[in-house]
C-alpha cells in the first residue's frame, strides 16, 4: 500500500489504514461506462480500490462528450472499453483492472459478477437493472444503483445484508415504449456525475464499514431545487428466494441476429432514394431529419404500416439505434419476406461521422 498516496483519506477518524487495506482488497464491478459508471470508476480507482471491472461495448460518439468527461474528441468512433482503460491506467497503475468488451446480458451475467464484492450498476435501461438484480440476489451480492430521469437523480443499496432488493421497490420491469430515454428527453450534463459520485460513495461505504448504507432507502435528488429526500421501503421476502434467471431480460434479444448497416451509409441510401424510415418522435424529427426519410414514430407503427412500401427494403433509423431494433424484430415477424436493416448507431453515429 502506498501510504503517502492516501495520507489524506488514512488520516480521516474512522476510516485508517484499514479501510485503505479492505479498498485494496476489494473487487468492483461497474457495469457501464458511460454518464454514470465514468465518476463511479473515477473515484474508486483513485481512491485505490485493488480490482476494478468493466463491462461496457459502446463506442464513444461526440453526443456523449458533454457529460462522459473522461473521453475527448480525439476518443470518438473508438470503443470506450479500450479508453477508459488508458485513462485509468494513466491516474493510477496499480489498480488491476478487468475489462469486458460486451453487454451484460442472462448468458453471461453470473460468471463475470460472482468474482466480485460489489456491483455498481451504471446502465442506462431497465433490462440490465433486473438482470443485475436478480444475479446479484442468486450470487448474495450487494448492487448499488444510480438512475437519472430530467432533472433528477436516484441512488440506493439493493441486497445489501438481505436487505431490500430492486424489485421490491420496483417489482415489474416496465415496456420499452413505456419508457422514456436521454435521446428523447435530454440528460443535463453534470447531473450524471453528482449521481455516480453518491454511487461511488456508497460503494466505498459498504466496502470499508463507514457509515450508513442507503440500504433500504432511495435518496432522490433534484438538480433543480438542489434538494435531497430520502424515501423507505421494506423487503419482501419472496424476492429474496429467486434462484434461477429468468428467461429473457431484454426489449429485444441481443444474440438474435438482426441485419444491420453502418449509419456511415446513409448518405448512400438517401443518394439511391432508398426507403428510411425514421422511427424518432414529433419533435426529434422537427429537430433534424433525412430528406425524403418517412416519419413514423415508433409508438404509432401499428398505425401506420400503409407508409411502408414491404415490396422494396425497408432502413430502420432512430437516434442510437436501440429503437430501430426494437421495430426490426417486431416488423420481420410480421412480414418476413421483406428485406429489413437497421441502421447500427443511427443518427448519432450519422452526425458524428458528418461531423
Amino acid at each position: 500500500m502506498n501510504s503517502g498516496r492516501y495520507n489524506r483519506q488514512t488520516i480521516l477518524k474512522g476510516f485508517g489504514l484499514d479501510a485503505q487495506q479492505q479498498l485494496l482488497d476489494a473487487k468492483v464491478l461497474v457495469i457501464g461506462a458511460g454518464g454514470l459508471g465514468i465518476p463511479v470508476l473515477t473515484y474508486l480507482n483513485a481512491m485505490g480500490v485493488g480490482t476494478l471491472g468493466i463491462v461496457e461495448q459502446d463506442i464513444v460518439s461526440e453526443s456523449n462528450l458533454h457529460r462522459q468527461v473522461i473521453y475527448s474528441e480525439s476518443d470518438i468512433g473508438r470503443p470506450k472499453i479500450e479508453v477508459i482503460k488508458e485513462k485509468l491506467t494513466a491516474q493510477n497503475t496499480t489498480t488491476k483492472l478487468i475489462t469486458y468488451n460486451t453487454f451484460l446480458v442472462k448468458e453471461n451475467a453470473l460468471k463475470i459478477i460472482a468474482d466480485y464484492d460489489i456491483v455498481v450498476d451504471a446502465s442506462d435501461n431497465f433490462p440490465t437493472r433486473y438482470l443485475v438484480n436478480d444475479a446479484c440476489v442468486i450470487l448474495k451480492k450487494p448492487f448499488v444503483y444510480g438512475a437519472l430521469h430530467g432533472y433528477e437523480g436516484q441512488v440506493s443499496v439493493f441486497n445489501y445484508k438481505d436487505g431490500p432488493t430492486y424489485r421490491c421497490l420496483f417489482p415489474n420491469m416496465p415496456k420499452f415504449d413505456e419508457v422514456p430515454n436521454c435521446n428523447e428527453h435530454g440528460v443535463l450534463g453534470i447531473l450524471p456525475g453528482i449521481i455516480g459520485n453518491l454511487q461511488a460513495l456508497e460503494a466505498i461505504k459498504v466496502l470499508t464499514g463507514i457509515g450508513e448504507v442507503l440500504s433500504g432507502k432511495l435518496l432522490i435528488f433534484s438538480a433543480l431545487e438542489q434538494t435531497y429526500q430520502k424515501i423507505k421501503f421494506k423487503v419482501l421476502p419472496e424476492n429474496l428466494l429467486i434462484t434461477k434467471l429468468q428467461e429473457t431480460y431484454n426489449w429485444f434479444n441481443p444474440c438474435e441476429v438482426i441485419t444491420s448497416i453502418s449509419a456511415s451509409k446513409i448518405q448512400e441510401l438517401i443518394a439511391n432514394s432508398s426507403q428510411i424510415i425514421d422511427l424518432r418522435t414529433n419533435d426529434e424529427y422537427a429537430d433534424f431529419h433525412l430528406a425524403k426519410s418517412i416519419h413514423i414514430p415508433l409508438n404509432t407503427i401499428d398505425q401506420n404500416l400503409d407508409k411502408i412500401d414491404f415490396s422494396n427494403p425497408v432502413y430502420l433509423l432512430c437516434q442510437s439505434g436501440k429503437r430501430s431494433q426494437l421495430a426490426y424484430k417486431k416488423l420481420v415477424q410480421a412480414y418476413p419476406k421483406t428485406l429489413f436493416y437497421n441502421i447500427s448507431g443511427g443518427l448519432n453515429q450519422y452526425l458524428t461521422i458528418c461531423s
